[in-house]
Formats: structure tokens, C-alpha cells, sequence
């Protein structure tokens, strides 16, 4: 085992520890009905990962989008928090870094107070939370914590992993493919989370023999 305090695992939040995408469709409904401007719900659920802006810009224009993103902001909580459950293996990813002496980061596009939210109402207790940074920037987070792996479902976020020069462990869940999720640079690939107990008991044999 690693050193007590050595281990620090951050985790994305969207599509890696919870299943979001009902909660941010039911918000994307509202924010229709309160704009008027037609927002196809699912097709924005599809593509979790990138900032709420790269989505709100699909459907509004320029001049709109920082109102928009404002406006939907204010109805995230009422619309997205309830509906948002964690997904497969989530609970006990969390639990397998402490066990194995380590600290629990989430480092996330959404921005930090609704994913501390999203955090609270399910009971995921983690260390340290940095929210609105997307690819290259979570690297700042990663670095300025001391993260020694990222777990991500998105491309971007094996970017991440990279620039933070970390091992990145990805997941299927999201909406990117395994291949996609290689050539991004994961170190490794799992279905889901279920599997990442193992795989970090793999990594730190291999750390330990470096």
C-alpha cells in the first residue's frame, strides 16, 4: 500500500460517480418553458462533459447564452438534484480510496456549488471538491491537490490526466467509447465503476514496483 496520505483519487462527477442526466433534462425543460427557446433535453444529455456554456450555445444565441446560463443555473436545484442517482460501484470506489490510506477529489465542469449539491443530497462525502474546469484546467485542481490518479468518463478527461501527468482510469458510462477513451491516454478502462477497486489495487502494485 502506498504511504498514509500518498493516494489522493480524483473523481469526475457527471456520468463517472452519478447518473445526472434525468435531473439536468428535467432542468433543460424548464429553462425552455421559463425562455421560450426550444432546448432538445436529451440530445444535451448525451454529450455530458463539456461546460453548460458549449451546450447552452447549441440552442441560443451569442448574445443569449450568459442569461441563459444564469437562468438555468438558478433552476438547477429545484429540477436536477432529486432525480440524480449514483451509478454502479460508485459508493464503493469512494470507500476503496480510504481503506487504502488515500483522499477523495472531485474535480468537475459543473460548477462547484451545484455539485456540492448533488454531493450532499447523496450522501458522497469527499475531500476536496473544484468545480467549472473542463479538460486542461481540471489539470490545475489535479496538480494543486495532489492527485495521484483521475477517474473520468469523458475524453477530456483523460486530457486531464495527462496534463496533470496522473495515471487516468476511465469509465463506459458516459458518452464516450472505450477506443475514444484510449486514444485519449486512460491508462485503463473499466465498464464501470464496479471494477475500480481492483484496478487500484493494480496501479499501486505497479507504483510500489517503480
Amino acid at each position: 500500500m502506498l504511504p498514509t496520505g500518498a493516494l489522493t483519487v480524483g473523481f469526475d462527477l457527471d456520468m463517472t460517480l452519478v447518473d445526472s442526466r434525468p435531473g439536468i433534462a428535467a432542468a433543460f425543460h424548464a429553462l425552455t418553458e421559463r425562455t421560450g427557446v426550444p432546448v432538445d433535453a436529451e440530445a444535451a444529455v448525451s454529450r455530458l462533459g463539456p461546460p453548460l456554456r458549449t451546450e447552452i450555445a447549441h440552442w441560443f444565441p451569442p448574445e443569449q447564452v450568459e442569461e441563459a446560463v444564469r437562468v438555468y443555473r438558478e433552476l438547477y436545484p429545484a429540477y436536477a438534484i432529486t432525480p440524480t442517482v449514483p451509478l454502479p460501484g460508485a459508493r464503493e470506489a469512494l470507500e476503496a480510496v480510504r481503506e487504502r490510506g488515500g483522499r477523495v477529489l472531485v474535480v468537475t465542469s459543473k460548477l462547484g456549488r451545484l455539485a456540492r449539491l448533488h454531493l450532499d443530497h447523496l450522501g458522497l462525502v469527499v475531500d476536496e471538491l473544484a468545480g467549472d474546469l473542463f479538460a486542461e484546467e481540471k489539470a490545475t485542481a489535479l496538480r494543486e491537490h495532489g492527485a495521484t490518479h483521475y477517474v473520468g468518463d469523458h475524453v477530456a478527461d483523460m486530457v486531464a490526466a495527462q496534463a496533470a501527468q496522473v495515471p487516468g482510469i476511465a469509465v463506459t458510462t458516459g458518452p464516450c467509447s472505450a477506443d475514444d477513451l484510449r486514444a485519449a491516454g486512460a491508462a485503463t478502462v473499466l465498464a464501470d465503476l464496479t471494477g475500480f477497486p481492483a484496478a487500484l489495487d493494480g496501479m499501486i502494485r505497479l507504483a510500489l514496483k517503480q
